[in-house]
């Protein structure tokens, strides 16, 4: 068994809320195998109006008819409501149905009921059950025992670091939460571990980062209270979503559409022959990417969604496939190849400069048909080339620069290096 199957193994049947002891003992069992940092933030630091829940453990749960368990809440851990408040009484079947939640697409299975997570302040009891359950409840009195135990939270995520010559970074994220499952969330955490893995001890030109993180909670507490200079130094990030199952390989795009690494992931799995949709920001997922736009740093994700087991007791081990974990570390490796093979480029400038002037003489003309000058296809991508580089935000890799204007990268490199001797782009 691999690594990455034996984590998955060992971790998808715990309670991995936000806050609790099964996600603590995640922290330290992946920190055997990477030597991560632990970033913490306490229950009194409220930002942005997220509030950490306070730490919240199952100790019973229970559904009692006529002295007899009916359900035992601790066969699952989705099968109690996250944060579910403490209860011990009794009530009639109306009153128990209120507080029972299923899945809809499945008789067999429970689902993912998270929503308390991310609201503390409004909570009630319940759990989560089959629907076969659920329909064959019968008219009388029920007992139920819900016992908990909470104390202060604390919101604690990972962070490894692999340095390179650069401080520019290129990070990776992942979801550590999401109780009692293995695709969501934790196969995109041990596809991420696995490509550290390989880094190790090779020398890179860029830094990158691995964040594991909970979901959007984490992820915005991880930006948000991150000093900003050392923000500013992550230039994109690639989300890393249920990775494990055996569903064809999704490449979702930034929000602009154009990010190194998006562009990077898409010409090794089109250089391989990988099978792949690609897909608009948010078209395919909608995850912790829009929290890394907000805070400026385009970010794109790597996934296998749709899935038919999302959010279900259904995403299980046995769902999880050792080749598609595999393939999808594949390409994460060669896209990190691909990044190190090409030049990091500078805008030095602002606005838009007379190209033409004897001073520069970097202009690229199009052509004029009247005056029997035809523009020939070269000539139309090299204006695109040159249209395109005031417009540059961000650093950007000579080979995603040449993907997006359809010219060969040497071409690109020979035209820019022109750009870097009059002092308009520095390139790295």
């Amino acid at each position: 068994m691999s690594l990455m199957m034996e984590i998955l193994h060992d971790l998808t049947p715990l309670n991995r809320v936000i806050c609790s002891s099964d996600y603590d003992r995640t922290i330290e069992y992946l920190r055997k195998i990477l030597p991560f940092r632990v970033i913490e933030y306490h229950a009194d630091e409220e930002y942005n109006g997220w509030v950490i829940p306070p730490k919240w453990d199952v100790k019973e749960a229970k559904i009692l008819k006529d002295g007899q368990v009916i359900y035992d809440g601790k066969w699952h851990a989705l099968a109690v409501i996250s944060l579910s408040q403490r209860f011990h009484g009794k009530v009639g079947l109306q009153e128990l149905k209120r507080h029972l939640h299923y899945d809809h697409r499945y008789d067999d299975s429970i689902t993912f009921h998270f929503r308390q997570l991310f609201r503390s302040w409004q909570r009630e009891w319940g759990f989560c059950v089959p629907k076969t359950f659920y329909d064959g409840l019968q008219e009388g009195e029920y007992e139920v025992v819900i016992e908990t135990e909470e104390s202060q939270g604390s919101l604690k995520m990972l962070e490894f670091t692999h340095r390179g010559e650069l401080g520019e970074t290129f990070t990776f994220c992942a979801n550590l939460d999401h109780p009692g499952v293995a695709n969501d969330g934790l196969a995109g955490v041990v596809a991420g571990i696995e490509l550290f893995r390989r880094l190790a001890g090779k020398n890179t030109k860029f830094t990158y980062k691995l964040v594991l993180a909970q979901g959007i909670m984490g992820t915005e507490y991880y930006l948000g209270k991150q000093d900003k200079n050392e923000r500013g130094r992550i230039l994109e990030c690639a989300c890393l979503w249920m990775l494990g199952s055996q569903t064809g390989l999704a490449l979702q795009e930034s929000r602009g559409a154009d990010s190194n690494l998006e562009q990077a992931m898409a010409a090794v799995m089109g250089g391989q022959g990988i099978p792949y949709r690609r897909g608009a920001f948010e078209s395919i997922i909608i995850n912790d990417e829009y929290i890394w736009e907000a805070y400026g740093i385009p970010s794109c994700s790597l996934s296998r969604m749709p899935y038919p087991e999302y959010h279900s007791s259904r995403d299980n081990c046995s769902l999880m496939s050792e080749a598609c974990l595999e393939e999808a570390v594949g390409v994460l490796e060669k896209t990190v190849e691909l990044l190190e093979a090409s030049s990091l480029v500078y805008k030095t400038f602002e606005g838009n400069i007379c190209l033409s002037n004897p001073r520069y003489d970097l202009y690229i003309d199009l052509g004029q048909v009247a005056f029997g000058d035809a523009p020939s296809d070269e000539r139309r991508k090299m204006r695109l080339l040159m249209d395109l580089i005031p417009t540059l935000q961000r650093p950007v890799t000579t080979k995603s620069l040449a993907d997006r204007v359809g010219l060969e990268e040497a071409c690109v490199s020979d035209y820019l290096s022109r750009w870097a001797a009059k002092g308009l782009l520095e390139i790295r």
